[in-house]
């Protein structure tokens, strides 16, 4: 369990009324090249060297949806399908795994642009089960756009990563602290972290080695071909930033209209990031305790005290319990849209009262737990793809170090996230790929980077450090001062500007406005 970078469906339920005021517009020639027909065969630019042919020549054969677990059935426009790609893409004749996908096509076909693929993020989420969910919020770009989502390697129906079952993870939230405080629940707290990764090499250890970005980065250059696409055309929400840097810095000659919204800073490494939530989460719980009257300081104290009451004594919700762990998730979830934000209030007045299940039911959202105890893989998918990525393994002795610190930038939220620095990847069963990432994409055509200032998951510092590192005239800033985890479809001069890029490849200057 972990407030690390996500994206939920509750993210999206607030909504922002957003000013703007431009620091001016520079027009930007589009790199998309004239539409294919939506039966396109595989691109004849931007070939894939190295690739079997029975990889590059392969056309989706699409088909009606199934319903996703527990929901409802795609309406009839939209249409599934997939794309076998190599699981290891330096031994591209072996082993092939399914990448799932999902398309609806553009309303006007004849000002078709091409394919728009999504990644709403995670690492781990289903961009076959959300895309037809929020499609309402990207209707102006299906006008010319085909909208796209997959299962990146690693996720559900892309040779998902399995981890443990509901009994274990039902087992691990009775008994593990999250913050351990003694020599024993320190002890249980990494042996349970040991025992999910020895879980996943038993369920998926043939794919675990296989989950990182920059692979996936490369099944996104091999389904852009095989959709008939020149350029990627490509919206990446929070770590869909990341995989869209990965993607820039391997692929900048094929780089279309791209848009990095909720940007993952590529310079910090894992404790970097922890440290960033650190002060985001913070930011926006002093942000929503000063909108309802309140001294954040004060305020802070207070939810801490009683975080610190919950740690000695959780509070009874039927036969579960409300522990300083789960509450800490419940606060956070509400921080990631100003629309929850009345959630807060009423969940922490309940459960400073007693009664806790509130907070816990908003953990449970924010867990993929359903009201049967379910649990969803996400988080096994999330944990896999992020201790694929990243070479360190903070010890113990390491995040105890970090405690003082990260307690001083937030009481609430620094020592759940210091302490998940070494709990995560705690003896994970294969090395990880780098320390920080390489997104530079000397070449590349202008990517919109857009940063929302009171964003806390991944604060607005990583924008402007993703623009930066893209390089010169690759990276376009887009400032949105505002709340909440990502712009699109909440902020209105945001998505305006989004939209004029994607749609008539207008690109806005440097350090734009919004708010």
């Amino acid at each position: 369990m972990s407030i690390r970078v996500r994206v939920t469906a509750l993210a999206v339920t607030g909504l922002l009324a957003a000013g703007c005021t431009s620091a001016g517009t520079a027009p930007g020639a589009s790199r998309t090249t004239p539409p294919p027909p939506s039966d396109a065969k595989p691109s004849a630019a931007a070939e894939r060297p190295g690739l079997p042919a029975a990889l590059t020549g392969q056309r989706p054969r699409w088909k009606r949806c199934e319903a996703p677990e527990g929901g409802e059935r795609p309406g009839a426009d939209w249409r599934c399908a997939t794309v076998t790609v190599p699981l290891d893409h330096a031994r591209p004749t072996g082993e092939t795994i399914p990448i799932a996908l999902i398309r609806k096509e553009a309303r006007d076909p004849k000002k078709r642009i091409g394919s728009l693929l999504f990644n709403f993020g995670g690492p781990g989420a289903s961009g076959v089960d959300i895309l037809p969910r929020a499609a309402a919020e990207y209707g102006n770009l299906n006008r010319r756009y085909d909208l796209v989502g997959f299962d990146p390697r690693g996720v559900h129906r892309s040779a998902g990563v399995v981890c443990r079952d509901d009994e274990e993870q039902a087992a691990a939230e009775k008994t593990v602290d999250l913050t351990p405080d003694t020599a024993a629940e320190e002890t249980a707290f990494l042996r349970d972290a040991t025992d999910f990764g020895a879980g996943c090499a038993r369920r998926s250890g043939k794919v675990i080695p296989h989950t990182t970005t920059s692979e996936t980065a490369r099944d996104l250059d091999l389904i852009r071909h095989v959709l008939g696409d020149a350029d990627l055309n490509y919206f990446g929400i929070s770590y869909g930033t990341q995989l869209g840097g990965a993607y820039a810095h391997l692929f900048p000659a094929n780089v279309g209209r791209t848009v990095l919204d909720a940007v993952v800073d590529p310079t910090a490494d894992g404790t970097g990031h922890a440290r960033n939530q650190t002060v985001g989460f913070q930011r926006a719980l002093d942000n929503y305790l000063k909108s309802t009257g309140q001294d954040p300081k004060a305020g802070t104290a207070r939810i801490a005290a009683f975080l610190q009451r919950l740690d000695r004594q959780p509070l009874r919700v039927g036969e579960r319990r409300l522990t300083q762990g789960l509450a800490t998730i419940g606060i956070a979830v509400t921080l990631y849209s100003q629309g929850n934000w009345p959630m807060l209030t009423s969940a922490l007045r309940a459960a400073e009262n007693g009664s806790g299940g509130e907070l816990l039911r908003l953990a449970d959202f924010y867990n993929d737990r359903d009201a049967s105890g379910h649990y969803s893989t996400q988080s096994h998918s999330q944990r896999a793809i992020s201790c694929a990525d990243s070479s360190e393994r903070p010890t113990p002795a390491q995040a105890r170090a970090l405690l003082p610190g990260f307690r001083g930038l937030s009481p609430v939220f620094g020592e759940f996230l210091a302490w998940d620095t070494a709990g995560w990847c705690a003896n994970w069963p294969v090395p990880g790929e780098r320390a920080d990432q390489d997104v530079s994409a000397p070449g590349a055509g202008p990517i919109l980077v857009v940063g929302t200032t009171g964003d806390p998951a991944t604060p607005y510092e990583g924008a402007e450090r993703m623009a930066k590192e893209l390089g010169e005239g690759v990276g376009i800033l887009v400032t949105n001062k505002g709340e909440g985890h990502g712009s699109y479809g909440s902020a209105s001069c945001a998505t305006r500007t989004i939209d004029a890029y994607l749609l008539d490849g207008k690109v806005p200057a440097y350090g734009k406005t919004c708010g």
